[in-house]
């Protein structure tokens, strides 16, 4: 039976990440996933899953040596972020006014993710067991025990990167709080008439609002685009059912002016959730991105908030190898949470208050909001304090 220093179950972009993050501090790592990343080339369609990384998570994937493999397949830089719900309270940030070339990059998930897999192959202590999955999880002795599908192993520490139904947690007897938003999101890739775009955005209505997140790539038509349709479900559902070319018509009837032609060539649903662990922890057990935390898509902070995790992780126990800790201690372990949780549910609360006061239907609700969003973009004071602190919040900075 093989021991590892820590064992991470799933592979994906937050767990990859952790795996390589801890390898960096010289312990000898297992990460566990059912699907290895696909290769990739240009002649590939544009993927529905894309996330858009905050400077902050690019940093950290710098650092992995994964976002240069990144830059060099495709990604869409942005400069701008655009939110509304009325033409007259428009708001605009601008990474100009906190000094940075840009405010991010929108990525396809699977290519930070096998960017993130290329640079494990070359790392001699990190063993990754794919396709394989777990099966059960004990601790005991100090030590956690792992059944896998083809094998077993031990650990001093497991990471649960494994996503929202994270069989670590549940295998830990971890609870969770949250609930259901009542709503589904679209994702719909769309080719456009527009050229590539510096600028993502987001309007505002009372059934959900409408985003823009420009694709790299030229496209017969113009450019390539992600939109996002926030929606009850039973209409989700009914539009999802659509031909792309009937969703095509959809989307111009009920979309801004700003986002000109475009032609349907993707789409997918997904229902909206809140989910949060009761806690991060269960002895030599940590949980991490999405197995911790699920949060409203609004801002596109998902991602993000799973890499800060990584970066929060890998700086407790580098912490505590450099003053001569035993870092696998579950008193040191429990750092990592008082690092996290607090941030995390500031950000889903944050989601949250936005969510619930722009689906509001009340006229003078309505109208408070959008006096808020104009004194924010006109009002000297605001704009330069409140408008950038927020933006910076988001940027990871």
């Amino acid at each position: 039976m093989e021991h590892f220093d820590c064992v991470v179950i799933g592979g994906g972009m937050v767990g990859a990440a952790s795996a390589l993050s801890l390898a960096q501090l010289g312990l000898k790592v297992a990460l566990v996933e059912q699907f290895a990343p696909k290769s990739f080339s240009l002649e590939q369609p544009l993927d529905l899953r894309v996330s858009a990384i905050s400077l902050a998570s690019q940093n950290l994937l710098k650092q992995l040596g994964a976002w240069q493999q990144v830059l060099n397949w495709r990604t869409s830089p942005y400069k701008r972020l655009g939110v509304w719900e009325h033409d007259s309270a428009y708001v605009e940030f601008n990474a100009e006014d906190i000094k940075q070339e840009h405010l991010g990059d929108i990525v396809e998930n699977r290519l930070i993710q096998l960017a993130l897999w290329q640079q494990i192959d070359i790392t001699d202590n990190v063993h990754s067991f794919s396709p394989d999955s777990l099966i059960s999880l004990t601790q005991e002795d100090g030590k956690a025990n792992l059944t896998l599908t083809n094998t077993k192993i031990t650990a001093k520490l497991v990471i649960g990167a494994d996503g929202a139904q994270s069989k670590v947690r549940q295998m830990s007897g971890i609870g969770l709080t949250g609930w259901d938003y009542q709503q589904s999101a679209m994702l719909i890739n769309v080719e456009t008439s527009l050229a590539q775009q510096d600028i993502t955005w987001q309007r505002f209505s009372p059934t959900g609002p409408v985003a823009f997140l420009p694709l790299p790539g030229k496209s017969s038509l113009g450019g390539y685009a992600s939109l996002v349709w926030y929606h009850q479900r039973d209409e989700i559902t009914r539009l999802s059912r659509l031909s792309n070319a009937q969703l095509g018509m959809e989307v111009l009837k009920h979309f801004p002016q700003q986002l000109g032609d475009i032609k349907v060539i993707d789409k997918g649903a997904f229902p909206l959730t809140r989910r949060h662990a009761n806690s991060y922890q269960h002895k030599r057990v940590l949980l991490v991105g999405d197995a911790a935390h699920t949060i409203n898509p609004m801002a596109g902070q998902g991602v993000n908030l799973g890499f800060k995790d990584v970066a929060a992780l890998q700086h407790v126990i580098a912490d505590a190898i450099a003053h001569g800790e035993a870092w696998h201690d579950e008193k040191v372990l429990a750092r990592y949470e008082q690092k996290r949780r607090k941030d995390n549910l500031l950000m889903m609360s944050t989601m949250d208050g936005l969510y619930a006061s722009f689906s509001h239907p009340s006229p003078v609700v309505k109208a408070f909001r959008n006096l808020a969003l104009l004194a924010v973009n006109k009002v000297p004071f605001l704009n330069t304090t409140i408008k950038n602190k927020a933006l910076e919040y988001a940027c990871g900075l």
